[in-house]
């Protein structure tokens, strides 16, 4: 096994940084699957993702997780057996594929699982229905909301998910630039970084392009006052989801025809080891993350310049994407009891405020607040305020974050935008025939 040789391969490891979260690849068996067993008389085994990045940096991710896991271990007199996947490359089986396979063939108790496989195994009847919990009377309407399939709470997750823009705020104030707010301003600067010699002011993997999309199809439809109707509206086919992924589509290609992003590379590029080196090497001034990574020093929680995280440029101004990870129970899983036991445990408001503060990250739970460090606060003051959109959402019959991804990775790889419209299209009518 390729993991085998780091040095890590021993550690507890979680679903570190979520947007690791939104993972990676193709092909094989996965080979690159770590286990760890404890002999004990009760055993909870879980399943995430691994953080593929430094070893020897300090993963607080990682560290916060475990402190609640310990918690459950401690209260129950029980094990939590954790076993890991990441991809190797862009050839290799996505996260998102093979935590399915173990799901369906109920080979695991806990999964932490990204939106799409959040509502694919909800829809199969897999998961659990969680809303029984103590711990899920205490969660951010939005969280509901987002993990909601078929009237199930199907996952709850130890932190809220924000994807921003990470900018380099000394180099826009050496080219007198002010943060974009609006497609407009963003092209804007991204034409005078290129005149000055910035060759691709966009540092871009092929994860999370769809932020882009998402800030300006769903602006509107999240903060304009009419959020039900208008899902109800795509859900029925009287409104097309393609009318509104259009903008943004066509915004990327802009970014390709004019070199701010580089397509090849981010086709194939892992995130944050794709863009991340130039970002802190100040040879791009934009990349696309999650808001764990400004805390992260295995991502962007050591930058040597003035770093700000704000939201993506919409019709409405900066506006935050929050996708939805959450944990699981399987339901046919071998220890679904104990797992349900740990979950109260590791979603109540005790262990999620020493996860939160630990991590300093935006809490599922309602009563569960930190404060977070200065590059983020203009991304969580626009979040504060309830303005954001949803990258995903089990109330839209059309599965959003990983359609999305895939669909963008299309255009990456040259399909044009009204073939992506197409590909959106047949998503829809295939829904409406279900």
């Amino acid at each position: 096994m390729k993991h085998q040789r780091r040095k890590w391969r021993a550690l507890k490891v979680c679903w570190a940084a979520l947007a690791v979260v939104l993972l990676a690849s193709c092909a094989q068996e996965p080979k690159n699957l770590v286990t760890q067993r404890e002999e004990a008389e009760r055993v909870v085994n879980l399943f995430s993702p691994m953080e593929k990045t430094d070893p020897d940096a300090e993963n607080v991710a990682r560290t916060a997780a475990d402190l609640t896991i310990a918690m459950a271990e401690e209260a129950l007199d029980l094990t939590v057996a954790y076993k890991t996947y990441t991809a190797e490359d862009h050839q290799d089986k996505t996260y998102d594929d093979v935590v399915l396979d173990r799901a369906r063939s109920n080979m695991d108790d806990l999964y932490l699982l990204n939106p799409d496989t959040v509502l694919a195994l909800g829809e199969e009847g897999r998961l659990m229905d969680l809303s029984g919990l103590e711990s899920a009377k205490n969660l951010r309407e939005i969280v509901r909301t987002a993990n909601t399939v078929d009237g199930k709470l199907v996952a709850i997750p130890q932190e809220v998910v924000a994807y921003g823009l990470f900018v380099n705020k000394d180099l826009f104030d050496q080219y007198r630039l002010d943060l974009p707010q609006t497609p407009e301003d963003f092209l804007e600067c991204c034409r005078v970084f290129q005149e000055n010699g910035i060759e691709t002011p966009v540092g871009a993997n092929r994860w999370w392009l769809e932020t882009f999309v998402f800030a300006q199809a769903y602006a509107g439809l999240y903060n304009g006052g009419n959020t039900e109707a208008e899902i109800a509206a795509l859900n029925s086919g009287e409104a097309k989801y393609s009318d509104y992924m259009r903008p943004g589509f066509e915004f990327l290609q802009t970014l390709i025809d004019r070199g701010y992003i580089d397509a090849e590379k981010a086709r194939v590029s892992e995130a944050i080891e794709g863009e991340g080196a130039d970002f802190l090497a100040q040879k791009t001034p934009i990349v696309m993350a999650y808001w764990g990574a400004a805390n992260s020093e295995t991502a962007y929680g050591k930058a040597s310049f003035n770093m700000q995280v704000i939201g993506f440029p919409s019709s409405l101004g900066p506006m935050p994407v929050m996708p939805m990870t959450g944990w699981g129970v399987g339901a046919n899983a071998e220890h679904a009891e104990d797992a349900v036991r740990v979950m109260e445990i590791i979603t109540s408001d005790e262990a999620l405020q020493i996860y939160a503060e630990t991590n300093r990250v935006i809490s599922p739970s309602k009563n569960v607040k930190v404060d977070c460090v200065p590059a983020l606060k203009p991304l969580n003051d626009r979040i504060e305020e309830g303005v954001y959109v949803l990258g995903s959402n089990a109330g839209m019959r059309v599965e959003q974050w990983g359609n999305t991804c895939q669909i963008v990775r299309q255009l990456l790889e040259g399909a044009t935008v009204d073939q992506c419209m197409e590909a959106f299209d047949q998503l829809q009518a295939a829904s409406l025939e279900q």
